[in-house]
């Protein structure tokens, strides 16, 4: 009986690790950015990418998370690969803002979402791709990246390179 109860609970060892290895490598899909920046002056950070925006005439990405976001930390990971940090550098003005849990009310300058005509953040990361003279270009789809830790590198990078051309439409 002892037997069975040891190799019992053996088994059962052995499977949590298979599960958590899976995990692991579930996680390991995408990289994740150890720290997702915080700066003592978004909106001053916000006004010199437009003032980038207006002399480079790229749309600025901004990519409003938090650390404590999953979701906020794997887009930032992608957006440090080489193939997202070419695109960007390319195509956008880029500035990460700290909004906190604005779906918890402890939210962080929620005034540059309010900004550009979003009122509330459902959740992180949102990314608003705003024109140099300071037009939202996608409200459809700003906060819809609340699952950015589960969306395909693929997936991630041709929305981002369409939302680019979003701004050549514009003008």
């Amino acid at each position: 009986m002892i037997r069975s109860v040891s190799a019992a609970l053996l088994a059962l060892s052995l499977s949590a690790c298979a599960t958590t290895s899976a995990m692991a490598e579930k996680a390991a899909d995408h990289p994740e950015a150890r720290s997702y920046a915080v700066s003592a002056d978004a909106m001053a950070d916000v006004d010199a990418a437009l003032a980038r925006a207006s002399t480079s005439r790229k749309p600025v990405l901004l990519v409003m998370g938090a650390n404590w976001c999953h979701d906020s930390r794997a887009l930032a990971g992608w957006l440090e690969q080489p193939r997202f940090a070419a695109l960007v550098a390319q195509r956008y003005e880029l500035v990460f803002v700290n909004v906190g849990m604005p779906q918890t009310g402890d939210g962080h300058n929620l005034a540059i979402a309010r900004r550009f005509g979003l009122e509330e953040l459902p959740g992180t990361p949102n990314v608003l791709v705003v024109h140099p003279d300071g037009a939202l270009l996608n409200p459809e789809t700003a906060t819809s990246w609340r699952n950015a830790a589960s969306r395909s590198e693929d997936a991630i990078f041709e929305e981002l390179a369409l939302l680019a051309t979003t701004e050549i439409a514009r003008d």
